[in-house]
Order: C-alpha cells, then structure tokens, then sequence
C-alpha cells in the first residue's frame, strides 16, 4: 500500500516540533512574483507546472540527492515528493524553513502531490498548529485539508486483526520496523491509521507508543493528512487517554 522502495534512508526525528511549536513570521505574507497562492495551486489541473512558496514541517526522508518533506503555509498543505535535494541541504531544511519549489502537480492513489520539483531556500519561518479535524472525518470536507498537520481526539482502538491493536505492514506480513497499522474509530465509524516507518521509524515514541495500544483503548493522535484510496494519516503522535 505504500511506493516507496526500501531504500536506507535517513529519518528526520524532528517531529514534534511540527506540534508544539508556536508561529514564527507571519505565513500569510505576499507572495513572490510568479508564485501561486494555495488557492490557485489547488485549482490547477494535474501535470502542470506549480510554482508555491511553503514552509517545512517535517521531513520523511532523503535518498540519492531526493528529499520527501511535508510542508504548510496558513492556507495550505504542500506534500514534496522526490524533490531534488542534496545532502547537505537537506540538513539545512529544518521545521518552519521557507522554501519556494517549482515542480509538477501529480496525484496518486489519491494523494496530491508536487514531483520533479527543485527548491530554493528563502527568509521567513513558519509551524503550523495542528487542525483537529476528528468532526470532519467521514465527511467530503476532510480532503480539502489534505496533508496539513491535524490532529484527531477521543477516538477508540479498533481491532487490527485477530485480537491485535495494529499490524506491521497493510497485511500483517512485516516485521518490527516495517510500517505499523491500525485502526481507530469515532461515532461507530473505523479508519486505519499509518505510522509510516520512513517518517517515524521504530526508534521514536509514537512508533513505540502504538506497539503498545491496546484495542479499547481511547488516543489523541496527531500527524500529517496523508490519502491512500482515502483517508491514511501518517501519525507522529499518540497519547492514551
């Protein structure tokens, strides 16, 4: 369920400060001749150029002068996917870093995206707050804030299978380090939630948290807006209740 290849990445364990960090610079500054609003971005037809200034919010990974990194300004979410990027100034790209990318506005499995794009570094600097959007869950509205940083409260944990509070893999096939599963519900309605291995990998909290869930049990979680064939966040935090 999952494109990437299993490739020795390098895990940017700067999370939580995606969560609980306060707004620097104003995100709603104008915007750079020739660079698109959040609104225009997502009125343009998939396969065209975009040009969008955004603001790093995590980063999920780097491989061969390619970076994947979830990015946000006050309108939008952005989700940067193989953007190229060498090493160094993939060091460079920490939480709230302005940065405007031109690449190609693509879409799969559900999930909009910018692909081919390059970046450039800019001044300005920006967290953004998580969006509780557990009352839109379900609804038509939710993927109008696709890939921003939300959170989700009071939901219950849903058996994964056979008794089990989540799966490692989609399927159950992995193994402690794989991607980890599991379901959640609210209002008598289940979604299956993600911690991605490449974003948070076995050596973090929340992967560790949710080895630990039990079904019943009641979580806040918080993480990033991701689709798959619907709604799939990536989960960076979890609290039992």
């Amino acid at each position: 369920m999952k494109k990437y290849l299993a490739l020795i990445l390098t895990a940017a364990m700067t999370l939580a400060l995606a969560g609980c960090g306060a707004e620097g610079e104003s995100a709603g500054d104008e915007k750079s001749e020739g660079v698109m609003t959040y609104e225009e971005y997502a009125a343009a037809e998939l396969e065209t150029e975009v040009v969008v200034e955004t603001y790093v919010q995590a980063k999920q990974s780097w491989w061969e002068d390619k970076a994947t990194v979830y990015t946000q300004d006050k309108d939008g979410a952005y989700f940067l996917y193989d953007m190229a990027c060498s090493e160094s100034d993939y060091e460079k790209l920490t939480p709230g870093t302005k940065i405007k990318v031109t690449g190609y506005k693509s879409e799969w499995a559900g999930e909009v995206e910018i692909i081919d794009a390059t970046f450039e570094i800019e001044d300005g600097s920006y967290i953004a707050e998580a969006m509780d959007v557990t009352d839109l869950l379900g609804s038509d509205e939710l993927i109008d804030h696709q890939n921003k940083f939300v959170s989700f409260k009071d939901m219950t944990v849903e058996d994964a299978g056979d008794g089990a509070a989540f799966l490692y893999s989609w399927d159950g096939s992995g193994s402690d380090g794989d991607d980890l599963y599991f379901n959640v519900s609210k209002d008598g309605q289940t979604y299956t939630f993600t911690v991605e291995s490449y974003l948070c990998d076995n050596t973090t909290e929340v992967y560790n948290a949710v080895k630990n869930l039990q079904v019943g049990d009641t979580v806040d979680m918080e993480g990033f807006l991701y689709w798959y064939e619907g709604v799939n966040p990536h989960i960076t935090s979890v609290t039992v209740k």
